[in-house]
């Protein structure tokens, strides 16, 4: 499986048109595309930042769709306000008990099958028993060496509860990966229509 993120710079004005466009236009656009398995977006009503995410049964359905939604890509730096950054990552972990309302987004650097088997073998098990959690995926890019691990919680206060436990288990992939930790975002989880079997 392999993913597509587009991520806005943009106003924070505009989310609530980013989320209708989203809905409302690229949905039932995405779904009709061959391979495509779903759409994700994830949304800082306080900085702007929106990241729309699309997966893909396969990296040639992937790049098969690039040039039919560029003008979708376009359209939505322009009703959000701000420029995109693209980025295509391959699936290598998603674990799902149900959807959430809220996410938190972690950038890490370094081996990225050290990251994959922390996180499979000790992370996971750990955010199971954490109150309040829904979902976690593990997207890496190898031509990078970055990886992106995205935690969805039931709620704000149950993903705020989550922060110190998740400083720790983020703290350990990195130093057992021999990487770096590049950021960390959380969100609201505005849409999610995923259709990934479960990967781990």
């Amino acid at each position: 499986m392999y993913a597509r993120s587009t991520t806005f710079h943009g106003r924070p004005e505009n989310i609530d048109a980013g989320i209708k466009f989203i809905k409302t236009e690229v949905a039932p656009v995405f779904y009709q595309i061959d391979g495509c398995r779903g759409l994700s977006m994830l949304v800082d009503r306080q900085t702007g930042e929106c990241i729309a995410t699309s997966s893909w049964e396969s990296e040639e359905s992937m790049l098969a769709s690039d040039k039919q939604l560029r003008p979708f890509r376009d359209r939505g730096r322009d009703v959000l306000g701000g420029p995109m950054q693209i980025d295509a990552w391959e699936v290598a972990i998603l674990h799902r008990t149900h959807h959430g309302e809220c996410a938190r987004v972690s950038w890490l650097k370094g081996d990225l099958d050290a990251m994959i088997g922390t996180f499979r073998d000790r992370i996971l098990p750990q955010l199971e028993q954490t109150p309040g959690f829904c979902s976690a995926s593990l997207l890496v890019s190898t031509s990078s060496a970055l990886s992106c691990a995205t935690t969805a919680w039931d709620d704000q206060p149950a993903m705020e509860g989550s922060r110190l436990a998740a400083d720790e288990m983020r703290s350990r992939v990195a130093s057992e990966a021999s990487g770096e930790i590049v950021e960390v975002h959380e969100f609201e989880l505005a849409h999610s229509h995923l259709h990934i079997p479960e990967m781990v």
